[in-house]
Formats: structure tokens, C-alpha cells, sequence
């Protein structure tokens, strides 16, 4: 018979609906028994990252209340040696490390089923029963930017995707990222959660206007402005650069010449500061190509030819 996966759950002592509630989280897949023996019936499988409230002991036995899934909560008894409380050392870091297992074999072709989710739920026991780690922020983040990107995969693949307003799409869940800005202002991971949030404020299809990419523009440079230190400051620099590059063309189709040139002018200004600022990444690079483009009068879009 194949051994069953050990159960281990990190617990800390904080209120949870009872005044001395010790919560848990389940690092991998175990059975959840109807009483503290093995041979006992078994009530459900928990999964990775689930959450549990230790209830009681009886020797070797620990009775929980745990999170089977979103909806279903069971009572039962696990292996009281399966449990690492909160005096462990380097508890949130356990975690961690099975949550950064986990979003590995999500990545993988063949990787585990359901790991996605099962590092979303780890990487935010991080967070909730470590608070103080020095991981807390990036659990925290780490969780919604995974389920950001699941949410992401499922609206843009929507007919209303293509949509010009980005009001007429459903858009991503936005509350976890704004836990993350909220609980680690001025850290990096609130920098990353907020250039996340900018994505819903983005148009789906331009239909050659210029109202979209105008818009854009200044959303991701007014945040460059407000995250000067942020890790995707070049990046979102970069994106304005290049939608300001867009209106060259876009404001030649509405007979607009003026806007046109300030548009050229205004691009070749804010691809120059990255380029000047970021000369080693990625960014800075695309910023010598699109400084190429503009000087020589190279359309960056529409169907323009020469």
C-alpha cells in the first residue's frame, strides 16, 4: 500500500473565533482521521497550504478543524508528530520553501496538478501566520501575483478582451493587491503589486484612437513618478515611451500634426531617460531600438510602410 504523504502544519497562537486558537497551515497532502488512530476511518485528504485550528490533544494525537476546501470545513485528528507550532525554528521559511516547490511544478510541463493553487495558499500562510517574518511581504505578494496571473490567462482569453474601454471587461480581482500595497508601503512588493493594478485600467484593443494609448501614457508615468525605486520603474518609463511613440502615427490619422510632433518629442525624451537611467537592462536596450525607430522616422504602429 503506498505510504501516506506527511502532514506538516505550522501553527501560531493567534485569535481565530476562539480567544486561544492555535492555527495551522498543511504543508503536504495528508489524511484527516475521524479519531486519533491510524486505522481509524478517514474523514478527507488535506491539501497544501490548507488551514487548520488545533482544537485539542490526546497523546500523540492532535484533533483539527480544517479547511478541506473553500467551502468544506471537517473535524478530525492528525498526528500530533505531524505538527510544527510556532517555537519552530525557522517556521515561515518552511513554508516558504514548499511554496516555492509548489509554483516550480506549476511552471513545469508535467508538474503536479493543482500546484498553482496550493502556492498561493502557502505563500499567503507566510503572510497570515508569520506577519512580522521578513517574508511576509514577498509571501503575501507572491500569492496574488500567481493568482493575478491565473485570473489574467482566463479575462484576456474573453471576447470583451478585445474591448476598447476597460471598464466592458470583467478585469482581475484586485484585493489581494491591494492588501500587499496597503500592509508594505514603500517596499518593493508594493511597488510590484501597484504596476500590477495599472493592467486593469488598460484598454483592450486601441481601434487607432489616440484617447487609449494617451491614457496609458501618463498611468504608467505618473507611476514612475510615484515609485521612482520601484523594480519595474524603467519598465513602466518604457511603456509610456512607447505608446507616446504610437501617437506619431495614430495623431497623423486624425489629421492632428501639432500633437503628432509633441508626441515624437515627448517619446524621444522619455526613451532617452531610460536608456541614460537603465543602460544595463533589458529596458534600457529597447529604449537605444526605440530612439533608433524615432530618429529615423521608423513607425512603431499601424500598418505604416515605406
Amino acid at each position: 500500500m503506498r505510504a501516506v504523504a506527511v502532514l506538516l502544519i505550522v501553527v501560531t497562537g493567534s485569535v481565530h473565533g476562539w480567544a486561544q486558537a492555535r492555527r495551522g497551515a498543511a504543508l503536504q497532502v495528508a489524511n484527516l482521521y475521524i479519531a486519533p488512530d491510524s486505522t481509524s476511518s478517514k474523514l478527507g485528504q488535506l491539501e497544501r497550504g490548507r488551514e487548520v485550528i488545533i482544537l485539542e490533544t490526546s497523546q500523540d494525537w492532535w484533533k483539527v478543524e480544517a479547511n478541506l476546501t473553500e467551502e468544506r470545513t471537517l473535524t478530525g485528528w492528525i498526528l500530533k508528530k505531524q505538527v510544527i507550532d510556532a517555537s519552530t525554528p525557522n517556521g515561515d521559511r518552511i513554508l516558504f520553501g514548499e511554496a516555492v516547490d509548489s509554483e516550480e511544478q506549476a511552471s513545469e510541463r508535467q508538474g503536479r496538478r493543482g500546484a498553482a493553487q496550493d502556492a498561493i495558499r502557502l505563500y499567503y500562510e507566510v503572510y497570515d501566520l508569520f506577519p512580522n517574518s521578513p517574508l511576509a511581504g514577498e509571501g503575501l505578494y507572491r500569492s496574488a501575483d500567481i493568482r493575478w496571473q491565473i485570473e489574467k490567462a482566463d479575462v484576456m482569453s474573453r471576447p470583451s478582451a478585445r474591448e476598447k474601454e476597460p471598464y466592458l471587461r470583467e478585469g482581475m480581482n484586485e484585493d489581494l493587491m491591494k492588501q500587499v500595497v496597503k500592509k508594505f508601503p514603500g517596499t518593493k512588493w508594493a511597488d510590484l503589486a501597484a504596476f500590477h493594478l495599472i493592467e486593469n485600467k488598460l484598454c483592450g484593443d486601441w481601434q487607432g484612437s489616440s484617447k487609449c494609448p494617451l491614457k496609458e501614457a501618463e498611468i504608467y508615468q505618473k507611476y514612475a513618478q510615484e515609485h521612482p525605486s520601484s523594480p519595474v520603474a524603467a519598465e513602466a518609463l518604457y511603456n509610456a515611451a512607447w505608446r507616446l511613440s504610437a501617437l506619431i502615427e495614430i495623431y497623423k490619422t486624425e489629421t492632428q500634426p501639432k500633437k503628432s510632433e509633441e508626441s515624437k518629442a515627448k517619446a524621444l525624451a522619455l526613451a532617452q531617460k531610460v536608456a541614460t537611467q537603465f543602460p544595463q537592462s533589458d529596458w534600457g536596450a529597447r529604449a537605444e531600438r526605440l530612439l533608433y525607430f524615432l530618429a529615423q522616422g521608423i513607425p512603431t504602429y499601424g500598418n505604416a510602410e515605406e
